[in-house]
């Protein structure tokens, strides 16, 4: 930052010095004798060599030539530059906000909404950048042009003046017209980048719907909507801050053409008044570029405020300082997992997910949560994981609160099987070890955790074993092969409490029952949680919790919870 002000104010004294020279340049060509009536030069010109005023003219011309290109260089120099510095920030900034963003707890994911924060810090934070590079040209700008108006003002302070007042004001009643529909359009712009990737997202991610459905026509058209909306805003930008320029070409001939005409009513006639005449045409040359930049990027930074205020939030997440922690080993769990009276919703005006919920989980055993949709089975695996923390009441590990920087240690404890699993187009060995570089993976680790999975025979029956590439989201598996990719990866991290949250409900019977045998058959210091509907998934689990309404309303084996709940009774018989 400290080398781009130091070439800004170069960069603005060259333009001087080129402008300067401009004003002996013409003299010397109009009249040279008049050179050797200066007191400076009598004494530098017989010192250079020259000896009548016919030698001036070469010297003179070579003297403006170095000094406009020592400005054009310094000029593209400073472009450089600073167009580099704002990338590497635009760089710094979009990594910064992706890390705040994933670094943010579970809690403030569940509220989001994903294109948001995909637009944000790809599309908003590349505004920023815009913006940011906008402001050093504007500051570059507005440096040359005072410096250049201090340098005419030797010149002519009343021509400077004038010249000030006429394009100032044009300027000025410019972006007083325009503000507002700049701001307009920079709400439009920021609102309508989220829709154009809400578009893509749900168009893509639901693929199979569409195409059933044949419902490509109405996505597209949503997105047309968007982009054309966003494209037109952008736009009306544009041609907002690049339109003053011709405007203000005109009325620079017209002054320039004013001024030749008051000048040349002055002693001495259009002649005198030549070298005057010319350093002002090559002014307003340099000072009109230079009212337009300012402008320029005024009205470019006036049309990103929107997409920069949104930046801005993402930039200004707290960064929570437990799950930054990556470095604290594993919680070690020797006894049993404890609620103790626990409530819990999502907002402060929300209604109660979790009401009172008291229950233990001893180390070794497998345990079912089942009930309706609604009841917080769910819920109640998060808070287990750590991804929640209560509202009241506590959980706690071997007799230990989890909460600060207990957290991220027993969440190094615990691994998750989700319904939907995400495979990326990576291989299978990178999907078992996910998030884990590619040369960092323990392939002792895979393979062992491909067995207890029931997954080893089928990988080394592909052709490249391990190293076969599964494409998006898993296309090439069938949905047993990816819930157990999902269990292989669960048993890499060796973690100590496995959660499944409705991991085989999306399976056949035939699959879920072949995917439940490889979960019976891990190890029995492994701690197993299980969320279902089906009660056939919980039914070798050593003790089922029935939940509704956010409270526990039965607990016992399957056959205790036959027996004592009718509801129970009722979803067993109905899945039969």
């Amino acid at each position: 930052m400290g080398l781009t002000l130091i070439l800004m104010l170069i960069s603005a004294f060259s333009e001087l010095v080129s402008l300067g020279a401009i004003v002996p340049f013409i003299g010397v060509l109009v009249r040279p004798d008049r050179v050797f009536a200066y007191l400076a030069t009598r004494h530098l010109v017989p010192f250079m060599g020259i000896n009548s005023s016919d030698q001036l003219v070469v010297p003179m011309v070579l003297i403006f030539v170095i000094a406009a290109f020592i400005a054009g260089i310094l000029r593209f120099l400073l472009l450089w530059v600073s167009t580099r510095l704002a990338y590497a920030i635009g760089s710094d900034l979009s990594v910064e906000a992706y890390e705040r963003t994933l670094y943010q707890p579970y809690r403030i994911h569940v509220a989001r909404n994903s294109s948001d924060i995909i637009t944000g810090i790809t599309g908003k934070i590349w505004s920023a950048m815009q913006v940011l590079q906008s402001l050093l040209l504007l500051i570059n700008s507005s440096l040359v042009l005072i410096i250049l108006m201090a340098g005419l003002l030797v010149v002519d302070p009343l021509i400077v003046l004038v010249s000030s007042v006429v394009f100032g004001l044009s300027y000025g009643m410019i972006a007083l017209v325009t503000r507002r529909k700049l701001n307009i359009n920079s709400s439009r712009i920021a609102s309508e980048s989220v829709q154009v990737v809400k578009a893509l997202q749900e168009g893509l991610g639901g693929i199979k719907d569409v195409l059933l459905a044949g419902s490509q026509k109405v996505y597209c058209d949503i997105y047309r909507r968007a982009d054309a909306s966003e494209r037109i805003a952008k736009a009306g930008n544009v041609v907002i801050a690049v339109s003053p320029r011709f405007l203000m070409e005109v009325v620079g001939i017209l002054l320039i053409s004013g001024l030749a005409f008051a000048l040349s009513k002055r002693d001495g006639g259009i002649g005198e008044a030549l070298p005057v005449l010319g350093a002002l045409a090559l002014g307003a040359q340099r000072i009109i570029p230079a009212l337009q930049q300012i402008y320029f990027n005024w009205a470019t930074i006036a049309g990103n405020q929107a997409s920069v205020v949104d930046a801005i939030l993402l930039l200004e997440q707290p960064m929570p300082k437990d799950n930054i922690d990556l470095e604290s080993a594993p919680l070690e769990f020797k006894d049993s997992i404890h609620f103790e009276a626990l409530r819990f919703r999502y907002t402060n005006d929300g209604p109660w997910v979790l009401n009172g919920v008291s229950f233990k989980i001893p180390k070794g055993s497998r345990v079912g949560f089942v009930g309706i949709t609604g009841s917080g089975k769910t819920t109640t695996a998060d808070l287990i994981m750590g991804l929640l923390e209560p509202v009241e009441g506590e959980i706690s590990v071997d007799g230990e609160p989890i909460k600060n920087g207990r957290i991220r240690a027993w969440q190094k404890s615990v691994a998750y099987v989700p319904q939907s699993i995400f495979i990326a187009d990576m291989t299978i060995a990178e999907n078992i070890a996910f998030g884990i570089p590619k040369g960092e993976i323990n392939m002792n680790r895979i393979h062992e955790a491909a067995k207890k999975a029931q997954l080893a025979e089928f990988i080394e029956s592909r052709h490249n074993g391990y190293n076969e590439v599964v494409g998006e989201r898993g296309i090439r598996l069938s949905g047993g092969q990816r819930q157990r990719i999902g269990i292989a990866r669960a048993l890499y991290k060796q973690a100590s409490v496995l959660v499944f949250d409705e991991a085989t409900s999306s399976l056949d019977n035939t699959t879920e029952q072949a995917v439940m045998e490889s979960v019976r058959g891990l190890g029995q210091d492994l701690t197993i949680v299980i969320i279902a509907h089906r009660l056939t998934t919980v039914q070798s689990c050593d003790i089922i919790f029935e939940m509704a309404n956010g409270k526990i309303v039965a607990q016992g084996s399957y056959d205790q919870l036959l027996e004592r709940s009718p509801t129970f009774r009722n979803m067993a018989l109905a899945v039969a």
